[in-house]
């Protein structure tokens, strides 16, 4: 599961990048834990589509 955080950040010259947060579940103990990455915009549907 992921969503994207709403305010996008800008850069007056250049890419406009996102902050993408996803949550994971992780191997070891099976608790849920939030990885967050900051991705071009362009790129975001990518990045959600992959596993």
């Amino acid at each position: 599961m992921a969503k994207r955080v709403v305010a996008r950040l800008k850069v007056t010259t250049g890419k406009e990048f996102a902050k993408i947060i996803r949550m994971e579940r992780s191997p070891k103990t099976g608790a849920y834990q939030f990885n967050e990455n900051f991705i071009a915009t362009d790129q975001i549907k990518d990045f959600l589509a992959k596993k």
